[in-house]
């Protein structure tokens, strides 16, 4: 008896019909002759893009002298810190001058600069400068995740230390991400930032776009579920909860249907404002004034003002009992 497709029996593998891999050939055309020159999702014959597991370790790499001695790299002290620094700096140098040049490279073709790789412009050259200016930013940027992790551990009593929300704070993680890849956008840097935030979506569950505005001493708790789009402002000290939306409330679109985009379409949180769970604030002119809470589950698409409170009428919940199936009703009750 011929076995069509491969199986386990007891932990014996059952060898699959090698006859019937001579389907393999002609499925390996019907599928090649997808990729044609209208394609848009296929990248032949083109220079290389930025390397996505590349940009992660690129990442990775920051955070180690970021947060040095709380990761990868363990053992370190003020006798071989100098050592690791310099040896990190000195590769995360070289792979982003490689990873941005492609960047570069690539944000020029799709402009229709170039058609191929063979062009006079020194696309590294470029990545060099780009990645010693981020570099040179690692001190900036050590200061202004170290008022998020205060953030964290002043807005939540169940935190202990800011070692905590180093190890183990996925809004934090998401954060350090965002704030790394945001300053590759103020170098005008392509490409790359938006691969950095979506790793980072991936791993934690929050989505803040590259090109957002954060101030300093941020917080997001808990956090599964956070949007924050492109063109947000978001002030100092504010803090959101999980589900919490900052979007867009419409696209608007040119005489050829196409979306217009670089407007301003996500709205701005100014300082001191909370925003409670699954709460949802959309549109470009939407302003939250300085210091007022936002409650949960509230949809909003016009300013408020500063220092105000925004909540849902109390709702009822009706409540019944194993009675239900009589049609016997316990009431409804306030929460």
């Amino acid at each position: 008896m011929i076995s069509s497709l491969p199986s386990f029996h007891k932990g014996i593998d059952v060898a699959s019909d090698v006859r019937l891999k001579e389907q393999l050939p002609a499925l390996t055309e019907e599928i090649v002759a997808t990729y044609t020159p209208d394609d848009v999702i296929n990248h032949l014959g083109h220079c290389p893009l930025p390397s996505y597991e590349a940009v992660v370790e690129i990442v990775l790499s920051l955070k180690d002298i970021l947060y040095p001695g709380y990761r990868r790299k363990v053992g370190l002290h003020s006798g071989n810190i100098r050592y690791h620094v310099g040896s990190t700096v000195d590769s995360l140098h070289d792979q982003l001058t490689v990873q941005i040049g492609r960047a570069l490279r690539h944000e020029d073709r799709i402009k229709g600069n170039h058609d191929d790789c063979e062009t006079e412009t020194d696309y590294e050259a470029k990545g060099q400068a780009m990645a010693l200016q981020l570099l040179h930013r690692i001190p900036e940027l050590r200061r202004v995740l170290a008022t998020d992790a205060q953030a964290a551990y002043d807005g939540d009593p169940a935190c202990q230390t800011t070692d905590e929300v180093v190890f183990c704070y996925p809004g934090f993680a998401a954060i350090t991400v965002y704030r790394i890849a945001h300053t590759l956008v103020e170098l005008s840097v392509p490409f790359i930032p938006r691969m950095m935030t979506e790793w980072a979506h991936q791993m934690t569950g929050i989505d803040i776009h590259p090109g957002a505005t954060v101030g300093d001493y941020f917080f997001i708790d808990h956090g599964t579920g956070v949007v924050i789009g492109e063109t947000c402002e978001i002030g100092e000290h504010v803090k959101l909860y999980q589900g919490v939306t900052l979007g867009a409330l419409s696209f608007k679109t040119d005489d050829d249907g196409q979306l217009i985009r670089g407007t301003k379409r996500h709205p701005t949180i100014e300082d001191g404002v909370v925003v409670y769970a699954n709460a949802t604030i959309l549109g470009g002119n939407t302003v939250i004034g300085k210091d007022s809470v936002i409650g949960s589950s509230v949809w909003i698409t016009k300013s408020v003002s500063p220092r105000t409170t925004v909540v849902l009428e109390k709702p009822q919940l009706r409540v019944r009992g194993a009675s239900e199936t009589s049609g016997a009703d316990q009431g409804n009750f306030q929460i």
